[in-house]
């Protein structure tokens, strides 16, 4: 090789591994153990909205007294209307109960569940 090289060049190298489905739901339980000893949970009727504005969104947020915080709603399925609302703020995310993780409850300063999310999250931790 003209002007040299390295014999042992750097390579791409993959730094993930493994981690078991029961300590990745034991550390969901903790996350939500921490959350409710705080008393940063909160679930909510289910409810819906008629078109996609943001501004009924932050009226939620106001009513809740959650306005200044960071939010994660956690739905049971997709909705796309409360999708479209929220998706402009900054401080809110939206997630369903199958995408919940717990880097995004422990990113999150309040935890809303709507109420048929809560089935499905005993059914994930089998209570």
């Amino acid at each position: 090789m003209r002007g040299g090289g390295r014999v042992f060049g750097p390579k791409p190298r993959d730094y993930s591994f493994k981690l078991n489905k029961k300590v990745k739901q034991l550390a969901r339980k903790s996350a939500l153990a921490y959350k409710a000893n705080d008393n940063n949970i909160k679930i909510l009727e289910d409810f819906n909205f008629e078109a996609a504005k943001t501004k009924e969104f932050v009226d939620l947020r106001n009513n809740l007294e959650v306005a200044d915080k960071k939010v994660l709603l956690v739905l049971s399925e997709q909705n796309k209307n409360i999708y479209l609302s929220s998706r402009n703020l900054r401080d809110v995310k939206v997630i369903t109960i199958s995408e919940l993780a717990t880097y995004d409850i422990m990113n999150a300063s309040v935890v809303l569940f709507v109420e048929n999310s809560i089935e499905p999250l005993h059914k994930m931790f089998r209570i």
